[in-house]
């Protein structure tokens, strides 16, 4: 299966995902956890929610997966820098998780489906390995609005939406679940949020954002496929820039979050 992941694992990138922990990016499917749980996270990435999902299951064990291997050198230093000891870190695809049938409580996966090639077939693989009466739970960004807006700033999202190769968008989610074949019955839809505005969350994610369009995989990808020039690049990070020293800058995220029960 083809992977579609355009933005690679760069410092750049991993650098607007360490941020993210169970409270701020996983909150819908908290109340749902139990201390014995065994959990997966597919998509890891650096680790950060995955390590915080650990510590609320003290007496259970979190497998975090990622399609390669860049990031996990550095999950399992963070895990260990932390002293959380009930996690552990492997190389493994959405699109053919390498578990057994009914092996974990949770299947857990974070802005993830919007970056693969088959969504459906990922919804699959996790309600394969999710035990009966378990629960798959992913969130994914549906939309997001800024102030004030910019040409360079238009660009870069414009730039990122041609650049995603997912078939449809994540308001999708129950439709790509239902397909995979969860009852509606037994979903539940939600939505959660993100919101930058002071000067220390402008700079973490604005800042961000400036490095990752001057260094990122789907950076160098745009330019590799003629989507945009160099000089494009340059201007789009410098109106990051721009909104991150603007004081009344402000962003936010809307997010879709599903869970569904086996």
């Amino acid at each position: 299966m083809p992977q579609a992941y355009t933005n690679n694992h760069s410092p750049s990138v991993l650098q607007t995902y360490t941020w993210r922990d169970a409270n701020n990016s996983a909150a819908y499917l908290l109340p749902h956890l139990r201390p014995h749980m065994n959990i997966l996270d597919v998509g890891c990435g650096p680790g950060s929610i995955t390590i915080d999902l650990a510590r609320k299951v003290p007496q259970g064990h979190v497998v975090g997966v990622e399609y390669v291997s860049d990031p996990i050198d550095g999950a399992r230093s963070l895990a260990s820098s932390e002293g959380v000891t009930n996690v552990k870190f492997e190389v493994g695809d959405i699109h053919d998780l390498p578990f057994p049938e009914n092996s974990f409580d949770v299947v857990h996966a974070h802005q993830v489906l919007q970056h693969i090639a088959d969504p459906v077939q990922a919804f699959k693989e996790m309600r394969r390995v999710v035990k009966q009466g378990g629960i798959v739970a992913v969130q994914e960004t549906i939309d997001s609005t800024r102030y004030p807006e910019s040409e360079g700033l238009k660009a870069w999202s414009d730039l990122q939406d041609d650049m995603r190769q997912t078939k449809g968008n994540s308001t999708q989610l129950h439709v790509w679940a239902r397909k995979a074949g969860f009852l509606v019955e037994n979903m539940k839809k939600s939505t959660g949020s993100w919101c930058f505005s002071t000067p220390d969350e402008r700079e973490y994610w604005g800042g961000a954002m400036e490095e990752r369009v001057r260094s990122s995989g789907l950076a160098a990808t745009a330019v590799r496929e003629g989507l945009v020039s160099e000089k494009d690049l340059q201007q789009m990070a410098a109106a990051w820039r721009t909104w991150v020293e603007d004081e009344d800058g402000w962003l936010g995220f809307l997010h879709g979050q599903i869970l569904c029960w086996k």
